[in-house]
C-alpha cells in the first residue's frame, strides 16, 4: 500500500475510521446495476432475475438500483436486458449524484465528464428524455464509449460535445450542472492489484486537485444564478473534495444544499469537513466516493 496514502488518511481520519477504510479496500465488491427505465423497469428485471435464479436484493435508496448476491459481471453481460441496453452495470455510489441533482423535465442540463456515459444515461432516464442534455468528453477513445453506451440506452435527449470542459465558452449557461470530476480514484483502490503503486501515486493526486479546481470554477462561471449543481468524486481525501469546494465557495457566492434523501442513512459515511456534503465508506457494496451540492446566489 502506498506510504503517503496511510499518511493522509491518517492525518485526515481517526484510527478507527482509517482502520475501517483499509478494510474496505480489501472486500470484494458485489456487482450492481441500474435498471434503465427509457426501456424497461423494475419489475420486469425481476421477472428476468427470478427466472434465472439470480439472487438480488434492492439499494434501500432506489427501486431501480439492484444488488446481485453473488454473480460476476461476465454473467450479466450475457443476459438479453443487458444486451438491450435495459439495465446498465453500474456502482451504488456511482447512481447516487444523479439522483443528488435531481434533474428536471425541460431543463439544460451539463454533464461536464461524462464518458463512459453511466451518470449522463440515468440523467437522461431520470428526466424521461425530456431535458436538454450536453454531454462533454475530451478524450477520443472515451468518447466512443459515450456514444455507444448513449445510443445503447436510448438517451436521446443527449447532445455530445467533444471537448475540454475546462474551455467551454463562458456565453453558455445552464440550468443544473453534474461534475463528477476526474480523480486519483482514491475510494476505489484494490490492494490486490499488483500496479497499484504505479499508477496511484502522490503526482497524480496533485494532478487530480488541478484539473478539479478548474473545473469547479468553470462549472460556477456558467451555471445560472439561483441554480444548483452536483461536484463529486470516487476519492475520500479532502484534498480532492472539501478543500476543493471551499476554495471555489470563497471566491464566489455559493451555498451548500445539503444532502438527504430517503435512504440515506443506510450509506456507510465517513465524516466530512463540510456540514451537508456526503463522503461514502469504501465496502463490500459501495466504492468510496464523495458528493456536494452547491448552489450559485
Amino acid at each position: 500500500m502506498p506510504e503517503f496514502l496511510i499518511q493522509m488518511l491518517e492525518k485526515q481520519y481517526e484510527e478507527e475510521i482509517k482502520n475501517k477504510i483499509l478494510k474496505g479496500y480489501n472486500l470484494k465488491r458485489k456487482v450492481t446495476f441500474r435498471v434503465n427505465t427509457l426501456k424497461s423497469n423494475s419489475e420486469e428485471i425481476e421477472q428476468v432475475l427470478n427466472k434465472l435464479n439470480f439472487e438480488y436484493e434492492k439499494a434501500p435508496w432506489s427501486e431501480d438500483a439492484f444488488i446481485l448476491k453473488d454473480a460476476k459481471e461476465s454473467d450479466i453481460q450475457e443476459l438479453e436486458i443487458y444486451k438491450q441496453g435495459k439495465i446498465y452495470l453500474q456502482s451504488l455510489s456511482s447512481i447516487l449524484p444523479p439522483i443528488i441533482l435531481k434533474p428536471q423535465e425541460g431543463a439544460d442540463i451539463l454533464d461536464m465528464a461524462a464518458a463512459p456515459g453511466g451518470k449522463t444515461t440515468e440523467l437522461a432516464a431520470l428526466t424521461n428524455n425530456k431535458a436538454h442534455i450536453t454531454a462533454c468528453e475530451m478524450n477520443n477513445i472515451r468518447i466512443e464509449k459515450l456514444k455507444y453506451n448513449v445510443e445503447k440506452q436510448g438517451a436521446s435527449c443527449v447532445y455530445i460535445m467533444q471537448k475540454d470542459s475546462r474551455q467551454i465558452d463562458d456565453f453558455f449557461s445552464f440550468d443544473q450542472i453534474l461534475l463528477d470530476a476526474p480523480c486519483s480514484g482514491s475510494g476505489t483502490l484494490n490492494f490486490e492489484d499488483k500496479n497499484l503503486e504505479k499508477f496511484f501515486t502522490l503526482k497524480l493526486v496533485e494532478k487530480s486537485t488541478k484539473a478539479q479546481l478548474a473545473l469547479l470554477r468553470k462549472a460556477i462561471k456558467i451555471l445560472k444564478k439561483g441554480q444548483e449543481m452536483v461536484y463529486s468524486t470516487c476519492s475520500i481525501l479532502s484534498q480532492e473534495n472539501e478543500e476543493i469546494v471551499e476554495k471555489v465557495m470563497r471566491e464566489n457566492k455559493l451555498e451548500i444544499v445539503p444532502i438527504n434523501f430517503e435512504g440515506i442513512e443506510h450509506l456507510p459515511i465517513l465524516p466530512t469537513k463540510i456540514k451537508g456534503t456526503v463522503c461514502v465508506c469504501p465496502n463490500e457494496l459501495y466504492e468510496g466516493f464523495f458528493i456536494a451540492k452547491l448552489k450559485k446566489i
